[in-house]
């Protein structure tokens, strides 16, 4: 069987939401197309709330392109996660350390940055290497958590390869912490979401969170 036979859309995929609190709207990729002229006037009102004089040099353009930076951020770019026969029987991890991302927190529309390390066991499917970076950028071009986001990433590599097990390991530094509230720079945010094996045999577990750099 050739390897675009199983090619798996993402798009079409379910939410893949498993253990988050019900809210498909925050979850899901929009039916409708981000409404750009809208989304500049909203800029402008809440600049004019704001008092904000936007009639100040560099200021006129503002609302257009706070517009169009919130769209970038908020479009999932849309890809085929390519699978391919295992064919060599190979049995041992597959991981991709340090994959950088760019989120936007559900609370507070500001960024948090870190990077994923994500892995997999495989049994009868390999996923295309450059395919592990693409599903965490997906899953995080949208409004999110942190919590949520690294669950995601791991229920669509279980659901389209039924590996032997999937760790997902996330660590981002929130601006909503660094530059408001308590504002302590510096500080990052880890999460986990370990399945099968990864998270049951112990021997597995701790290799997988020593190569994505954390301790079992």
């Amino acid at each position: 069987m050739e390897a675009d036979d199983l090619d798996f859309d993402i798009d079409a995929a379910p939410d893949h939401d498993e253990g988050a609190r019900s809210a498909p709207h925050l979850h899901v990729v929009p039916d409708t197309e981000i409404d750009l002229v809208k989304a500049e006037r909203a800029v402008a009102d809440l600049l004019d709330a704001l008092g904000v004089d936007r009639t100040a040099d560099g200021l006129a353009s503002t609302p257009r392109r706070v517009a169009r930076a919130y769209a970038e951020l908020l479009t999932p770019r849309p890809f085929r996660a390519t699978t391919f026969d295992n064919d060599e029987g190979y049995d041992e991890l597959v991981v991709a350390r340090a994959i950088p991302f760019t989120s936007l927190c559900e609370h507070h529309l500001l960024p948090f940055t870190g990077v994923a390390h994500v892995g997999y066991l495989p049994d009868a499917r390999l996923l295309g290497l450059s395919k592990l970076a693409r599903v965490v950028d997906h899953f995080s071009r949208r409004l999110q958590v942190q919590e949520r986001l690294t669950a995601q990433v791991a229920n669509f590599i279980a659901t389209t390869l039924q590996p032997k097990g999937v760790g997902v390991v996330l660590e981002a530094e929130h601006l909503c912490m660094s530059l408001r509230g308590v504002r302590s720079s510096g500080t990052r945010t880890v999460t986990s979401a370990l399945k099968g094996l990864v998270r049951d045999d112990p021997r597995t577990r701790a290799e997988f969170l020593s190569l994505a750099g954390a301790q079992p």
